[in-house]
C-alpha cells in the first residue's frame, strides 16, 4: 500500500486515518466490525481510545518525534502491535502505518489486521 486513498479502498482489514493531532478523522467498515466502534461514534476521538494504556508513552513521543523532525522511525513497514477494541479487550494485530502530507499538515493511516 503506496497511498492514503488506497489504504482507505481496503475492505478485509481494518484502517484508521488520523490527523495531525491524533485525532480520527476516517475508518472503514471493516474497523467498525473489529472494532466496535460505529465511525460517527470514534471520529474526533483520539487514536489512543485503540491503543492499550501501556503503550500511550510511546505513541505520544513517538508522534511527536515525527512531527518535530518530520523522520520516520516506524512508518512503512510491518509492526506487532496490540490494539484494543470498543469495549476495552486487547488483541494482537499486524500494523501498518502512513503518513501523507496535504496542505501543509501530516495525516496518518494504519491498517490493523487481527493476528491468531
Amino acid at each position: 500500500m503506496e497511498t492514503m486513498e488506497k489504504m482507505m479502498q481496503e475492505t478485509s482489514v481494518p484502517v484508521v486515518i488520523a490527523d495531525h493531532q491524533g485525532f480520527i478523522i476516517q475508518v472503514n467498515r471493516c474497523f467498525e466490525i473489529v472494532f466496535g466502534w460505529k465511525e460517527k461514534e470514534v471520529l474526533g476521538k483520539p487514536l489512543t481510545v485503540i491503543i492499550p494504556k501501556t503503550l500511550h508513552d510511546s505513541h505520544h513521543l513517538g508522534f511527536s518525534r515525527f512531527l518535530t523532525t518530520g523522520k520516520p522511525t516506524l512508518l512503512n513497514q510491518f509492526l506487532k502491535l496490540k490494539a484494543v477494541t470498543k469495549d476495552g479487550k486487547e488483541f494482537d494485530a499486524e500494523h501498518f502505518i502512513l503518513a501523507e502530507e496535504r496542505q501543509g499538515q501530516w495525516i496518518f493511516g494504519a491498517t490493523i489486521r487481527p493476528l491468531g
